[in-house]
This record gives C-alpha cells, structure tokens and sequence, in this order.
C-alpha cells in the first residue's frame, strides 16, 4: 500500500465522505448519500469556520478515512482549551489496519499544536468495539452524555 496522506476535506470528498458515514448499521438509519445537497450545505458552514477541521485520510488517491476535529475554547478548567473528536470513520477496506489509530494520533498532535488542555469524543454507546479502539489510545469512558434531537 502506498503512503498515507492526512488533509483538509475538499468538497469534491463529500460523496466519499457521507458513504463512509452511511457504512455501518447506525450512519445507514441517519446518513443519506443519494442526496448530497445538506452535506454539501454543512461543509461550506464548517469550511468558514476556522475552529472545525474536516480531513480526509487519502491512499492511492481514493478516500479511506475521515474525522472532523473542533476546538473550543472555555472558561472551565481554569480556561482550558478544549478539542472534540467526531465523525471518525474508516472505509471498511481499510479497518484493522492502523488507519484509525493514525488519524486519532493526528487528530490529538494537531491538538497539541493548538495548545490544547483536553481532547474529547463521544461514541454511540452501541459501539463498543470503537470504546475498546479509543481506550486502547488512551481515552478514558469518564463522562455519561446527554442528547436532545431538536
């Protein structure tokens, strides 16, 4: 396999993108990758903000992997700086090979990079091979989270 290349998402991405999030039996329910047009929305919204990275891992110039990194800054912790982890996924060719661990270790360099205090996630509590995979990394299952569909 030739070399990993981690970098910003293009709009070009999205369809490969949404069906990495449509790929499993939770993103099936909820993702919708005949109809690009409220990714393509969300992309400009996240593109314009400079606190949100959306990267794509690419290989053998296809697609296999994506996260979105967020920071936020806080009061709390003394006003730490905090990052969010979201959208992490792999392209099912590509699991079990290092993959994931590779962005996560980016997704938290990148982190540091931006003085970053805490990095943080959530997980679908279904997910329990992805709980085994971040503590593996050294997460810690800390915080019980709450959620509200509006």
């Amino acid at each position: 396999m030739n070399d990993l290349h981690i970098r910003p998402a293009r709009s070009a991405d999205l369809p490969a993108i949404v069906a990495m999030l449509a790929d499993d039996p939770l993103g099936a329910q909820r993702e919708s990758p005949d109809d690009l047009s409220p990714y393509t929305a969300a992309f400009e919204r996240l593109s314009s903000d400079p606190n949100q990275q959306l990267v794509v891992a690419v290989r053998d110039d296809q697609v296999v992997g994506t996260l979105q990194l967020t920071i936020i800054p806080g009061l709390t912790l003394r006003g730490s700086t905090r990052s969010v982890i979201e959208g992490v996924r792999i392209h099912a060719d590509e699991r079990g090979h290092g993959l994931g661990t590779q962005l996560i270790e980016w997704a938290v360099e990148e982190s540091r990079r931006q003085n970053v205090q805490l990095v943080q996630l959530t997980s679908n509590a279904s997910r329990t091979d992805a709980h085994r995979f971040y503590e593996r990394l050294g997460f810690t299952a800390s915080h019980v989270g709450f959620k509200m569909a509006l």
